[in-house]
């Protein structure tokens, strides 16, 4: 009995390097299963559909309060993009030389999705930001997703982050689809890698005055964009170098800034992040875009809406006299809306126009909030509904 246990006793006293081997294989299988974990963490779980996040929806800015999930897709050398998949909001891992950290490649696009009250989502008009995007890259040398994959991800991007779609009549959420030279680079040249990313954040009104009448000044100085160069399309360096003026501007109590054209500084352009119309009578201008304005959506929708209600809509070169002497003014853009302006001051001469609830801004603002909310039927086709 003794000798057996002995044995026993013997048998189970392993060398060493068989001890650091099963040591080894269990950190292994540890840290195997902990990346797995990470993994399954970062995909998209199901959300109840009348879930929100913890928001105070009453008092939203339009400030960075990111959603839970991103989109990533890549595009290599070939040009075509891969497959995309959502994944948890985060950081990327670029390298120093990215194309787009070092010779600025890169456009983006802005769209939302806004809630109705039986809890679908709707989006307004992303084929045209797809369109708007394949041109921007065209422009900056570089390939683009298609139409289809555009709105697919938009789609995906809302859906995943419904719970972040503010109440009806609260916000909407913002959706800011990115592509950009990821790729490293030296020499200038293309980037031999690109990534298209959607992320989204819950906004309110763009402006801090709300849905309060803007205060402008018309910049002498500075200009946005030139002929020839690419103030046509929504590249990221279009923007950096407006922050110098707009501060200024601000700085002095005004809401934004009024560009000029490059060549006379006579004709206005568009303002910091938006698109200016100019009223007088039944008659609505709007600068021509001829290169140096972005062709915004909210532009185009405008336009057409104030065709179907009657006003001649000219699209010509507009003089800033003109522009002193209309009856209104207002802004356009995915951000701002439809947004009334209240003076514009130009050397040291400030002129108001008329707002309120009868002015012909309030009156497009409404037809088009009525369209991307769902109040107003859509007979255009500019609705997409994620149900």
């Amino acid at each position: 009995m003794i000798k057996t246990i002995s044995s026993l006793r013997n048998s189970l006293v392993l060398p060493l390097h068989v001890h650091i081997r099963t040591l080894q294989s269990f950190s292994k299988y540890n840290v195997q299963a902990a990346s797995a974990l990470q993994e399954e963490r970062k995909k998209p779980t199901h959300q109840d559909d009348d879930e929100y996040a913890d928001m105070d929806w009453d008092n939203l800015g339009f400030g960075l309060t990111p959603a839970d999930y991103m989109y990533v897709m890549k595009c290599s050398k070939d040009g075509e993009f891969t497959k995309g998949e959502l994944s948890r909001f985060g950081n990327i891992q670029l390298s120093p030389s990215a194309g787009v950290l070092n010779y600025g490649q890169g456009v983006y696009e802005g769209t939302k999705a806004q809630r109705k009250e039986n809890g679908k989502l709707l989006l307004f008009r992303p084929d045209q930001n797809a369109v708007r995007m394949q041109i921007g890259a065209e422009r900056m040398l570089m390939p683009s997703p298609s139409v289809d994959q555009f709105v697919d991800a938009v789609k995906q991007i809302a859906s995943a982050n419904k719970r972040w779609v503010p109440p009806p009549g609260k916000g909407s959420l913002y959706i800011r689809p990115l592509l950009m030279g990821s790729g490293p680079i030296l020499g200038l040249a293309p980037a031999p890698e690109y990534t298209f990313i959607v992320y989204a954040s819950p906004v309110g009104n763009y402006f801090k005055e709300g849905v309060a009448d803007l205060n402008l000044y018309v910049e002498e100085e500075y200009v946005r964009a030139a002929p020839g160069g690419a103030g046509g399309v929504k590249s990221i360096t279009n923007y950096a170098p407006v922050l110098k003026a707009l501060r200024r501007a601000k700085s002095r109590g005004f809401s934004d800034i009024l560009y000029l054209d490059a060549v006379k500084k006579k004709y206005l352009e568009e303002a910091s992040s938006c698109n200016v119309f100019v009223v007088k009578g039944r008659t609505i201008s709007t600068p021509a875009t001829s290169g140096t304005i972005l062709e915004g959506i909210t532009r185009k929708s405008v336009m057409e809406i104030a065709s179907d209600q009657g006003y001649q809509v000219v699209e010509k070169a507009v003089h800033v006299d003109e522009v002193m002497n209309a009856d209104e003014v207002f802004c356009t853009g995915t951000a701002v809306g439809v947004a009334p302006v209240g003076t514009i001051t130009y050397q040291d001469k400030r002129v108001g126009y008329e707002t309120g609830d009868e002015s012909v801004c309030q009156k497009l603002r409404s037809v088009l909030v009525g369209l991307q909310t769902g109040t107003i039927e859509d007979t255009k086709g500019w609705i997409t509904c994620i149900n």
